[in-house]
């Protein structure tokens, strides 16, 4: 290993992470393809910042790639079986995150079933004084909780619900050992038990359009559904059609599919609470993250196990060269 080994950057991580990865690597942006081209068979490790994908064709780029250290703990732009295939160790940043994003699941669906949003504009519009009090809306009293996923972060926001004495059950592909919520096998069966679903499951192709029109016509008129995953997740045209034609009541999302475009259909729709991927964004939390990409990275550099692997590429040890 060279003293400082070759750092590629896939975005501009904060001016003071930068500096301090500078101090153990070298780094290179992906953008610069000059640079690239001339350090990619030095390349020893990636730095994930952005939602550019590193795929097999990228690391064939790169014969010395040994760690992808990605910024987040869903890592789906990140192809972590071909990364398997090469030796190479893929981590992410989990439980730094946890309780930020399950703070921001429960704020973003008591905000989606009582509208606030839609209330605070009936204010600021000054409708209150001419027209007279917001409308009732539903509540979430009498809900039952349906999440999709039972990982960390699931369940934080299920310890979170039953602070407010909301029965919660659960659909993951197999039973969670730790948990004694109950357990769906069937995501559509379990759609139609509950009226109010929370995603948050990994993205990718084996997740791509779970939540489809017919689960969302199982959860019904009086159903809710809040997005935390990725927007793959969701059929995004079968939603769309669910909210405007009331096949359910409303959505409370913070992911699309395309992000950062979101479609203008969902942008019109009264029934959407629209936040911009913010689930983790507190300045606490990002800063927990970048410390955990940078410490997986200076692991690497001293030639020490890597604090958080991803269960597709367990560490091995770093091969020789």
């Amino acid at each position: 290993m060279t003293s400082r080994p070759r750092l590629l950057l896939t975005g501009r991580p904060p001016d003071d992470v930068h500096a301090t990865l500078e101090r153990t690597f070298r780094t290179v942006d992906l953008q610069d393809d000059a640079a690239l081209q001339r350090e990619a068979a030095q390349i020893e490790a990636v730095a994930v910042f952005a939602k550019r994908p590193v795929d097999e064709a990228l690391m064939a780029r790169l014969p010395q790639l040994r760690i992808i250290a990605n910024f987040g703990v869903g890592y789906d732009v990140v192809d972590a079986h071909a990364a398997a295939k090469r030796g190479v160790v893929v981590t992410n940043t989990p439980n730094v995150l946890d309780d930020e994003v399950a703070d921001t699941a429960v704020g973003l669906l008591i905000a989606t079933v009582r509208e606030f949003g839609a209330a605070e504009r009936h204010l600021r519009a000054g409708r209150w004084a001419s027209e007279g009090p917001f409308r009732l809306t539903s509540s979430l009293r009498g809900r039952t909780i349906g999440l999709v996923g039972m990982g960390r972060i699931g369940q934080a926001i299920a310890r979170r619900l039953e602070g407010f004495a909301l029965p919660v059950v659960y659909h993951s592909r197999r039973p969670n050992p730790a948990v004694a919520y109950p357990h769906h096998r069937d995501l559509t069966a379990m759609a139609a038990e509950v009226d109010t679903l929370i995603v948050i499951v990994p993205g990718g192709a084996a997740t791509r359009n779970l939540v489809d029109a017919g689960v969302l016509a199982a959860l019904g008129r009086d159903g809710v559904v809040i997005n935390m995953a990725r927007g793959t997740v969701i059929d995004e045209e079968a939603l769309v059609a669910a909210l405007r034609d009331g096949v359910i009541r409303a959505a409370g999302l913070d992911v699309y599919a395309h992000e950062p475009q979101v479609p203008a259909e969902l942008i019109a729709l009264e029934n959407a609470v629209l936040l911009p991927h913010v689930g983790s964004a507190s300045v606490a939390t990002r800063r927990a993250m970048a410390d955990l990409v940078v410490a997986n990275l200076e692991a690497y550099a001293a030639g020490e196990p890597p604090l958080s692997p991803v269960e597709e590429t367990p560490f091995r040890g770093w091969p020789a060269g």
